[in-house]
């Protein structure tokens, strides 16, 4: 791959060549995933706004991020900053998050233990950790970090869980009735 290979040389003291991406991946950042839009957004970070309006069904829900392109094999990670319209702890949002299925809360900074690429490759599970009050938003808002296998977890299986979720709501309204 480009960054195999491009490691390889960047090592070898040559300079990395960049075939696929706008620049060279060994040892850099690209903030710049996709085509970038008429509001200054690439594409996949509209696509994060989209989706997270299209999960909780509430295209009034803000959001903005910035993707940049780290160079590992095959997890995505966000810093998360929410806010919301209740207060919120640390300690509160750890217990939902524990109780989440398709999470795992790897929050324990003191012993180096936090998500990243290497430990959530190859997990089903999404890694949330650095838990922690946000200094914009608090006692409304927290920051978080999240790391997944975007192969194992990404948006095909979030799409079919989903849908099997607002399945089950539809069986539960039927027999409700």
């Amino acid at each position: 791959t480009e960054l195999e290979e491009g490691t390889k040389q960047a090592l070898a003291g040559e300079s990395a060549p960049n075939k696929v991406f706008a620049h060279p991946l060994p040892f850099n950042v690209i903030p710049h995933i996709d085509a970038f839009q008429p509001n200054g957004y690439t594409k996949e970070e509209m696509k994060v706004v989209w989706e997270t309006q299209k999960i909780f069904g509430d295209k009034g829900i803000a959001c903005s991020c910035t993707a940049v392109r780290i160079p590992t094999k095959r997890a995505h990670s966000e810093a998360i900053t929410i806010e919301t319209a209740e207060d919120i702890t640390a300690e509160g949002a750890r217990e939902v998050l524990n109780a989440a299925p398709g999470v795992e809360v790897i929050d324990n900074p003191e012993e180096k233990k936090y998500p990243m690429p290497l430990t959530s490759t190859k997990k089903y599970d999404v890694e949330v950790g650095r838990i922690r009050p946000s200094l914009v938003f608090a006692p409304k808002g927290l920051e978080l970090f999240v790391s997944g296998d975007q192969l194992l977890r990404g948006a095909a299986l979030n799409a079919v869980i989903i849908a099997e979720e607002k399945l089950q709501e539809s069986k539960k309204r039927k027999l409700e009735q």
